[in-house]
Protein backbone atom coordinates (compact mmCIF):
# COMPACT_ATOMS: atom_id res chain seq x y z
CA UNK A 1 0.00 0.00 0.00
CA UNK A 2 2.41 2.30 0.62
CA UNK A 3 5.07 1.55 -1.97
CA UNK A 4 1.76 2.46 -4.16
CA UNK A 5 1.22 5.30 -2.62
CA UNK A 6 4.80 6.66 -2.98
CA UNK A 7 4.46 5.15 -6.94
CA UNK A 8 1.39 7.92 -7.40
CA UNK A 9 3.42 10.43 -6.06
CA UNK A 10 6.44 9.70 -8.42
CA UNK A 11 3.84 10.23 -11.20
CA UNK A 12 2.40 13.27 -10.13
CA UNK A 13 5.75 14.80 -10.36
CA UNK A 14 6.52 13.06 -13.72
CA UNK A 15 3.49 14.57 -14.87
CA UNK A 16 4.67 18.00 -14.00
CA UNK A 17 7.69 18.40 -15.48
CA UNK A 18 6.08 16.42 -18.98
CA UNK A 19 5.68 18.69 -21.96
CA UNK A 20 2.35 18.74 -21.22
CA UNK A 21 2.22 19.34 -17.78
CA UNK A 22 3.03 22.46 -15.50
CA UNK A 23 5.07 25.42 -17.12
CA UNK A 24 5.51 26.84 -13.77
CA UNK A 25 6.89 23.46 -12.66
CA UNK A 26 8.90 22.87 -15.94
CA UNK A 27 10.59 26.32 -15.49
CA UNK A 28 12.14 25.37 -12.02
CA UNK A 29 16.02 24.46 -11.76
CA UNK A 30 17.39 22.73 -9.19
CA UNK A 31 18.77 25.78 -7.45
CA UNK A 32 15.56 27.24 -7.26
CA UNK A 33 14.01 23.92 -5.74
CA UNK A 34 17.11 23.74 -3.75
CA UNK A 35 15.77 27.46 -2.12
CA UNK A 36 12.16 26.16 -1.30
CA UNK A 37 13.65 22.89 -0.27
CA UNK A 38 15.01 24.50 2.57
CA UNK A 39 12.17 26.89 3.34
CA UNK A 40 9.86 23.62 3.73
CA UNK A 41 12.45 22.45 5.82
CA UNK A 42 12.07 25.71 8.24
CA UNK A 43 8.39 25.27 8.14
CA UNK A 44 8.41 21.04 9.43
CA UNK A 45 10.86 22.28 12.34
CA UNK A 46 8.27 25.44 12.76
CA UNK A 47 5.62 22.72 13.28
CA UNK A 48 7.37 20.56 15.48
CA UNK A 49 8.01 23.19 17.94
CA UNK A 50 4.48 23.85 18.09
CA UNK A 51 3.78 20.45 18.66
CA UNK A 52 0.96 20.66 15.43
CA UNK A 53 0.66 17.28 13.98
CA UNK A 54 -1.91 17.87 11.35
CA UNK A 55 0.96 21.01 10.16
CA UNK A 56 3.95 18.55 10.34
CA UNK A 57 2.62 16.19 8.54
CA UNK A 58 1.87 19.22 5.48
CA UNK A 59 5.34 20.15 5.74
CA UNK A 60 6.81 16.32 5.70
CA UNK A 61 4.96 16.17 2.67
CA UNK A 62 6.49 19.69 0.65
CA UNK A 63 9.40 18.70 1.93
CA UNK A 64 9.26 15.45 0.46
CA UNK A 65 7.75 16.96 -2.90
CA UNK A 66 10.94 18.67 -3.35
CA UNK A 67 13.00 15.95 -2.52
CA UNK A 68 11.86 14.25 -5.77
CA UNK A 69 11.80 17.35 -7.91
CA UNK A 70 15.55 17.66 -7.57
CA UNK A 71 15.73 13.72 -7.90
CA UNK A 72 13.02 13.71 -11.03
CA UNK A 73 15.41 17.05 -12.72
CA UNK A 74 18.81 14.92 -12.20
CA UNK A 75 16.76 11.98 -14.18
CA UNK A 76 15.99 14.28 -16.70
CA UNK A 77 19.41 15.02 -17.18
CA UNK A 78 20.83 11.65 -17.01
CA UNK A 79 22.22 11.61 -13.78
CA UNK A 80 20.28 9.40 -11.04
CA UNK A 81 16.84 8.69 -10.34
CA UNK A 82 14.88 8.78 -7.08
CA UNK A 83 15.35 5.17 -6.82
CA UNK A 84 19.32 5.34 -6.81
CA UNK A 85 18.77 7.82 -3.97
CA UNK A 86 16.82 5.21 -1.81
CA UNK A 87 19.22 2.45 -2.99
CA UNK A 88 22.04 5.36 -1.90
CA UNK A 89 20.34 5.72 1.94
CA UNK A 90 19.38 2.44 2.71
CA UNK A 91 23.02 1.16 2.01
CA UNK A 92 24.76 3.72 3.71
CA UNK A 93 22.23 3.14 7.09
CA UNK A 94 22.90 -0.28 6.95
CA UNK A 95 26.80 -0.31 6.78
CA UNK A 96 27.05 2.78 9.56
CA UNK A 97 24.71 0.62 11.63
CA UNK A 98 26.91 -2.27 11.97
CA UNK A 99 25.64 -2.74 15.77
CA UNK A 100 22.12 -3.23 14.29
CA UNK A 101 22.08 -4.44 10.81
CA UNK A 102 25.51 -6.45 11.63
CA UNK A 103 27.54 -7.97 14.68
CA UNK A 104 29.48 -5.16 16.12
CA UNK A 105 28.58 -4.50 19.90
CA UNK A 106 28.43 -1.13 21.23
CA UNK A 107 27.97 0.38 25.19
CA UNK A 108 27.15 3.98 24.56
CA UNK A 109 25.91 6.68 22.45
CA UNK A 110 29.44 7.74 21.90
CA UNK A 111 30.79 4.41 20.49
CA UNK A 112 27.82 4.67 18.29
CA UNK A 113 28.89 8.55 17.07
CA UNK A 114 33.07 7.04 16.63
CA UNK A 115 31.95 3.94 15.12
CA UNK A 116 29.89 6.05 12.19
CA UNK A 117 33.07 8.59 12.17
CA UNK A 118 34.68 5.62 11.53
CA UNK A 119 33.16 3.56 9.28
CA UNK A 120 32.99 6.64 6.97
CA UNK A 121 36.50 7.11 6.97
CA UNK A 122 37.60 3.56 6.57
CA UNK A 123 34.77 2.28 4.62
CA UNK A 124 33.42 5.10 2.69
CA UNK A 125 36.81 6.62 1.86
CA UNK A 126 35.69 9.86 3.57
CA UNK A 127 38.12 12.58 4.71
CA UNK A 128 38.88 12.59 8.11
CA UNK A 129 36.48 15.79 9.42
CA UNK A 130 39.05 16.51 12.03
CA UNK A 131 41.34 17.74 9.29
CA UNK A 132 39.25 20.27 7.89
CA UNK A 133 37.30 22.49 10.10
CA UNK A 134 34.84 23.28 7.34
CA UNK A 135 34.42 19.76 5.77
CA UNK A 136 30.74 19.17 5.13
CA UNK A 137 29.22 21.94 7.07
CA UNK A 138 27.23 23.82 4.86
CA UNK A 139 27.65 27.00 4.11
CA UNK A 140 23.45 27.76 3.46
CA UNK A 141 23.07 27.02 7.37
CA UNK A 142 21.78 29.65 9.24
CA UNK A 143 25.17 30.99 10.61
CA UNK A 144 24.80 29.99 14.47
CA UNK A 145 24.03 26.53 13.84
CA UNK A 146 27.05 27.01 11.03
CA UNK A 147 28.98 28.57 14.20
CA UNK A 148 28.49 25.65 16.59
CA UNK A 149 29.18 23.14 14.28
CA UNK A 150 32.56 24.80 12.84
CA UNK A 151 33.45 25.00 16.85
CA UNK A 152 32.40 21.58 18.14
CA UNK A 153 35.08 20.57 15.05
CA UNK A 154 37.97 22.70 16.68
CA UNK A 155 36.84 21.51 20.38
CA UNK A 156 37.49 17.56 18.50
CA UNK A 157 41.89 18.40 17.85
CA UNK A 158 41.69 20.31 21.54
CA UNK A 159 41.12 23.61 20.16
CA UNK A 160 39.07 24.69 23.47
CA UNK A 161 38.47 25.91 26.90
CA UNK A 162 38.89 23.59 29.96
CA UNK A 163 34.92 25.12 31.23
CA UNK A 164 32.40 27.55 30.54
CA UNK A 165 33.87 29.75 32.97
CA UNK A 166 36.92 30.31 30.00
CA UNK A 167 33.59 31.30 27.58
CA UNK A 168 31.81 33.69 29.97
CA UNK A 169 35.61 35.62 29.79
CA UNK A 170 36.00 35.52 26.57
CA UNK A 171 32.39 37.20 26.07
CA UNK A 172 33.04 39.84 28.46
CA UNK A 173 36.30 40.69 26.87
CA UNK A 174 34.46 40.74 23.18
CA UNK A 175 31.79 42.86 24.77
CA UNK A 176 34.06 45.73 26.04
CA UNK A 177 35.66 45.41 22.54
CA UNK A 178 32.63 46.10 20.87
CA UNK A 179 32.33 48.95 23.46
CA UNK A 180 35.82 50.43 22.55
CA UNK A 181 34.35 50.18 19.15
CA UNK A 182 31.09 51.72 19.45
CA UNK A 183 33.05 54.35 21.18
CA UNK A 184 35.23 54.91 17.90
CA UNK A 185 32.13 55.35 15.71
CA UNK A 186 33.59 52.49 13.28
CA UNK A 187 31.09 50.87 10.88
CA UNK A 188 33.18 48.03 9.80
CA UNK A 189 34.80 47.28 13.39
CA UNK A 190 31.33 47.58 14.86
CA UNK A 191 30.19 45.15 12.49
CA UNK A 192 33.66 42.92 13.30
CA UNK A 193 33.24 42.80 17.25
CA UNK A 194 29.71 42.13 17.26
CA UNK A 195 30.38 39.18 15.12
CA UNK A 196 32.72 38.31 17.35
CA UNK A 197 30.49 38.42 20.59
CA UNK A 198 28.16 36.39 18.73
CA UNK A 199 30.15 33.60 18.29
CA UNK A 200 31.50 33.36 21.38
CA UNK A 201 27.85 33.10 22.41
CA UNK A 202 27.76 30.27 20.45
CA UNK A 203 30.42 28.64 22.37
CA UNK A 204 28.50 28.83 25.39
CA UNK A 205 25.64 27.54 23.90
CA UNK A 206 28.29 24.56 22.87
CA UNK A 207 29.26 24.41 26.81
CA UNK A 208 25.80 24.61 28.42
CA UNK A 209 24.52 21.94 26.07
CA UNK A 210 21.84 24.72 24.12
CA UNK A 211 20.90 24.63 20.68
CA UNK A 212 21.84 28.79 19.76
CA UNK A 213 19.13 28.38 16.68
CA UNK A 214 16.33 27.31 19.09
CA UNK A 215 17.38 29.65 21.79
CA UNK A 216 17.43 32.34 19.57
CA UNK A 217 13.67 31.38 18.20
CA UNK A 218 12.30 30.55 21.80
CA UNK A 219 13.57 35.29 22.52
CA UNK A 220 12.05 35.74 19.30
CA UNK A 221 8.88 33.75 19.92
CA UNK A 222 8.14 35.60 23.13
CA UNK A 223 9.20 38.78 21.80
CA UNK A 224 6.41 38.74 19.64
CA UNK A 225 4.33 37.26 22.25
CA UNK A 226 4.93 40.58 24.34
CA UNK A 227 4.74 42.89 21.84
CA UNK A 228 1.44 41.35 20.71
CA UNK A 229 -0.23 41.76 24.53
CA UNK A 230 1.13 45.50 24.28
CA UNK A 231 -0.51 46.33 21.10
CA UNK A 232 -4.16 44.29 22.49
CA UNK A 233 -3.54 46.31 25.53
CA UNK A 234 -3.33 49.53 24.15
CA UNK A 235 -6.45 48.90 21.28
CA UNK A 236 -8.61 47.88 24.50
CA UNK A 237 -7.22 51.64 25.95
CA UNK A 238 -8.42 52.78 22.57
CA UNK A 239 -5.21 53.72 21.31
CA UNK A 240 -2.34 52.90 18.83
CA UNK A 241 1.15 52.07 18.78
CA UNK A 242 1.98 55.55 17.06
CA UNK A 243 -0.21 57.22 19.60
CA UNK A 244 1.33 55.58 23.11
CA UNK A 245 4.50 56.56 24.70
CA UNK A 246 7.84 54.67 25.01
CA UNK A 247 7.06 54.81 28.93
CA UNK A 248 3.35 53.38 28.40
CA UNK A 249 4.63 50.70 26.35
CA UNK A 250 7.69 49.56 28.59
CA UNK A 251 4.40 49.35 31.83
CA UNK A 252 2.43 47.05 29.40
CA UNK A 253 5.88 45.03 28.44
CA UNK A 254 6.92 44.37 31.92
CA UNK A 255 3.22 42.91 32.81
CA UNK A 256 3.64 40.76 30.06
CA UNK A 257 6.85 39.61 31.05
CA UNK A 258 5.64 39.46 35.46
CA UNK A 259 3.15 37.04 33.40
CA UNK A 260 5.86 34.86 31.87
CA UNK A 261 7.69 34.68 34.63
CA UNK A 262 4.73 33.58 37.10
CA UNK A 263 4.04 30.78 35.12
CA UNK A 264 7.75 29.65 35.12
Amino acid sequence: MMENKFDDLVKIMERLRSPDGCLWDRSQTKEDIGKYLLEEAHEAIDAIEEGKSEALREELGDVLFQILFLARMSEESGEFDISDVIDTISEKMIRRHPHVFGDTTVESVDEIRSNWEEIKIRSEGKPDRKGSLSYKIPRSLPSLARAKKITERASMVGFDWDKKEGVLEKIEEELEELKAALGKDGGPLIKEEIGDLLFSIVNLCRFTDVEPEEALRFSIAKFIKRFAFIEKSLKDEGKTLEESSLEEMDRLWDIAKSRDDAKR
